[in-house]
């Protein structure tokens, strides 16, 4: 009789998923429920872990069929793999988009650039550990902290570096409140932490009408590679500044940047298969991901501090790792490790401005990539 039992235990389980786990399976299945633990309890970016964290469970699980052509998560994928959702969530993010306190503080441009260091060195270090240039060129476009960037750069230098690249990039984005502040505090004194800093002048509306139409232009003509993500980003921005058309503002930057943040994030999490992912390579890139974050954390901070030797009104360093880009989130943790140090600190507003800056410094940088590897 237990033999029997025994037999009919293991037709059932070979005609499930359960004859099928592995180590790799469980291990994973942990991974996804951190990730939702994260976005759940400790509120980490809950947008972006949520939808990873639960397709990353489900995809572990032996048996299921979602990532075969036809299944729901295999189109989901389909849609970013063919760049139809990062210029999507461009347009979207774009509409939500205030260019206000760029435009009103230019300087703050340059933390923007300072802060992409991270791109480079993380770039350097995947060739000299054996990657090609343009597969280095895509692992260090995740130190851009842009998400919707890194897939596009990646899709055209390294489209098999995909499902390693953007999991890294979406990971370590909602992770930044983890990440960034040790480094911050680091490289700045309690006193620097402190400095408080001056209303910025109020941008006018024209101002922010030519800023869409103007950028839009300028990277057509130099950054033609990364024009198309870009240019969403302005349209999305122009409908939100004209003031004519509110009701299109708000679908862009509600129904469709939520629709597509769903896809998005559940085709990212459904790219972390165990059998799969579980490689060296994914190890060297999820490492050297986290070495560009903090290194262009920390150049933004340096060249915050390098600028305050030559203002009058002093900025506070703290806005420097705002600089690259992940926006609002950057900007957010500026704000919170600075109200730490001094409760009367508000700069969210002026850490904004580094954090947009860093958008088209992430751009720029990837432009230059396919532009010199002869991509277009």
């Amino acid at each position: 009789m237990l033999d029997q039992l025994t037999s009919l235990f293991k037709v059932l389980a070979g005609q499930t998923g359960l004859g099928h786990f592995w180590w790799g399976n469980l291990l994973m299945i942990a991974v996804g429920t951190v990730m939702v633990f994260l976005a759940i309890v400790k509120r980490y970016e809950p947008f972006l872990l949520l939808g990873i964290g639960f397709s990353c469970i489900v995809v572990n699980v032996p048996g299921s069929d979602l990532m075969l052509p036809g299944g729901l998560f295999h189109y989901a994928y389909q849609g970013v793999s063919l760049l139809i959702v990062p210029p999507l969530i461009f347009l979207g993010v774009g509409a939500m988009t205030d260019f206000g306190p760029m435009i009103a503080s230019p300087k703050l441009v340059l933390l923007g650039a300072g802060a992409h260091l991270g791109i480079f060195v993380a770039l350097i270090l995947a060739k000299v550990i054996g990657f090609s240039i343009a597969e280095s060129g895509a692992i260090g476009i995740i130190g851009g902290a842009d998400g919707p960037m890194a897939i596009f750069v990646t899709m055209k230098l390294a489209p098999h570096l995909l499902p390693q690249v953007s999991v890294a990039a979406y990971s370590y984005m909602a992770l930044m409140p983890l990440i960034q502040p040790p480094v911050m505090r680091l490289l700045t004194s309690k006193a620097e932490r402190e400095i408080g800093m001056a209303k910025i002048r109020q941008v006018t509306r024209l101002e922010k009408i030519l800023f869409p139409l103007i950028i839009a232009a300028v990277v057509n003509l130099f950054f033609p590679p990364v024009a198309p993500l870009v240019t969403m980003l302005m349209l999305g921005n122009l409908l939100r500044e004209s003031l004519v058309v509110g009701h299109l503002a708000e679908t862009a930057g509600g129904t469709i940047l939520g629709v597509m943040t769903l896809v998005l994030t559940t085709a990212i999490g459904s790219t972390m298969k165990a059998d799969t992912f579980l490689t060296l390579e994914t190890l060297k890139i999820v490492g050297l991901g986290l070495i560009a974050f903090v290194f262009g954390t920390g150049s933004g901070v340096l060249t915050a501090k390098l600028m305050n030797l030559f203002l009058k009104e002093k900025i506070n360093p703290l806005i420097g790792s705002a600089g690259i880009a992940s926006v609002p989130i950057a900007a957010r943790v500026s704000h919170i490790v600075a109200h730490e140090a001094n409760p009367k600190n508000y700069l969210i507003y002026h850490a904004m401005g580094p954090n947009l800056a860093g958008v088209f410094g992430t751009a720029i940088s990837g432009g230059i990539m396919l532009a010199l590897l002869g991509v277009t």
